[in-house]
């Protein structure tokens, strides 16, 4: 089958099997890997993009239904001349991980929290990132890092 999407603003037209899950397509056929694959079952949140700027877990999403749209992936969020978004420099200023597994995910998921609540408390982001898992952290600092996203304190 051939799909035809834009990924982080490319299009990228390829032939494919039908059964082809997005994520395969983003790491396979366009070479992006940070996209990560976590668990195949949509419960650790590592493959999260964005389709058409809602967040996503690639996994469930076959390469057919992004024909035709946009996505996004954390290598598109930063601008071209490398500067990262605001959300990939709040989780590096604020140490909002340690392994990096799971931070893709993370990212694409709190700019898509942050798209329908700019200014979320410490508890809307704890329930706005529940389906995102990290294995090393206690999610402290990942919340810290989405509060300074959005350009509110960080309490400590």
């Amino acid at each position: 089958m051939k799909v035809s999407i834009e990924v982080n603003g490319r299009s990228l037209t390829e032939e494919v099997p039908d059964r082809t899950l997005l994520v395969h397509f983003l790491r396979d056929t366009a070479g992006l890997t940070a996209t990560n694959v976590g668990c195949d079952t949509t419960s650790c949140g590592a493959c999260t993009v964005l389709l058409d700027g809602e967040s996503v877990k690639s996994c469930t999403v076959l390469a057919a239904q992004a024909d035709g749209h946009a996505v996004t992936t954390v290598e598109g969020l930063s601008s071209p001349d490398g500067a990262l978004h605001p959300v990939q420099r709040a989780f590096q200023e604020q140490h909002g991980l340690q392994c990096g597994f799971c931070t893709p995910g993370m990212i694409m998921a709190s700019v898509s929290l942050l798209a329908d609540n700019p200014k979320p408390t410490r508890d809307e982001v704890r329930a706005g990132l529940e389906g995102n898992l990290c294995r090393c952290t206690g999610y402290h600092n990942i919340v810290s890092a989405v509060i300074d996203a959005s350009g509110q304190e960080v309490d400590r």
